[in-house]
């Protein structure tokens, strides 16, 4: 068994009331095996304010739906794409994220149709053989495990733009120590308007710190990210910011021993 979690932190654009980031966390259905998952959704709306809202919601309320119903994530995306093609006429785009955990097959499924990145970090044996895929077997020896950062960079269309667009779909084995790093791209552009002679917010480098460190609270991970942002942006924020954080940690509890799930949220009214 793993200790899974996940963190999400976001905030809306300075002097803008509305965030156009949505960020839902669903519960997969049970299969016949009564194995079921979580999925994390992140949808940025294009734009910012009430009408990038209404928009990110729209996509999301359809992923949900959608996840609920057993869906594969893949059709998911499909799906989202061309209910907001024809719902806007191809003149209004947004970002999709999913980050699935499938309890039936011990895997990681990681959806995109954004063309910023996923940071995906794990432990892995530096002489296996070349390849990531949850088909894979590992053999690996205790103290053998070096960190691994991959960036799932692939081409990603952005939704609601083209009437065939399709997203980029990874999957890999769920294994202790992993940390998965997505995000709206108020992160990835934090600090230009007001550092344009420095580098971007190095947001490789801040995921590689945590895996190398062993830091699996996904909640402390998200937070912190997102206050790198926010300083850089001197706390006005110039986009709408979102952190998804998925970690997975080992865990001493035996298989089938009911064991609580949890969930924490905080906001604050305004």
């Amino acid at each position: 068994m793993f200790k899974i979690r996940f963190g999400v932190a976001k905030v809306n654009k300075y002097a803008v009331k509305e965030s156009g980031d949505t960020v839902e966390i669903v519960e997969r259905p049970l299969d016949t095996n009564f194995n079921g998952g979580m999925t994390a959704i992140l949808v940025d709306g294009q734009g910012s304010g009430r009408s990038a809202k209404q928009t990110s919601n729209f996509v999301a309320s359809h992923c949900v739906e959608l996840v609920k119903q057993g869906v594969r994530d893949g059709t998911i995306a499909r799906s989202a794409n061309d209910q907001l093609f024809f719902y806007k006429s191809g003149g209004v785009s947004a970002t999709l994220n999913l980050i699935s955990l499938e309890f039936a097959t011990n895997t990681l499924v990681i959806t995109r149709n954004n063309p910023l990145p996923v940071y995906l970090g794990r432990w892995e044996d530096p002489n296996k053989p070349a390849g990531d895929e949850a088909s894979e077997e590992i053999v690996t020896e205790p103290g053998e495990l070096k960190p691994v950062l991959l960036s799932l960079d692939e081409e990603a269309v952005e939704l609601g733009v083209h009437r065939l667009t399709k997203p980029v779909v990874r999957q890999f084995e769920l294994t202790p120590g992993m940390l998965v790093v997505a995000f709206s791209d108020g992160i990835s552009h934090a600090g230009e308007r007001f550092n344009a002679a420095e580098k971007a917010l190095d947001v490789a480098g801040f995921v590689r710190e945590k895996l190398e460190a062993g830091t699996l609270d996904a909640a402390q991970i998200a937070d912190e990210l997102l206050e790198m942002a926010m300083v850089a942006d001197r706390r006005r924020p110039q986009d709408d910011m979102s952190v998804v954080v998925l970690t997975v940690a080992p865990s001493e509890v035996a298989a089938g021993t009911p064991v609580p799930r949890r969930m924490s949220v905080e906001i604050f009214s305004q």
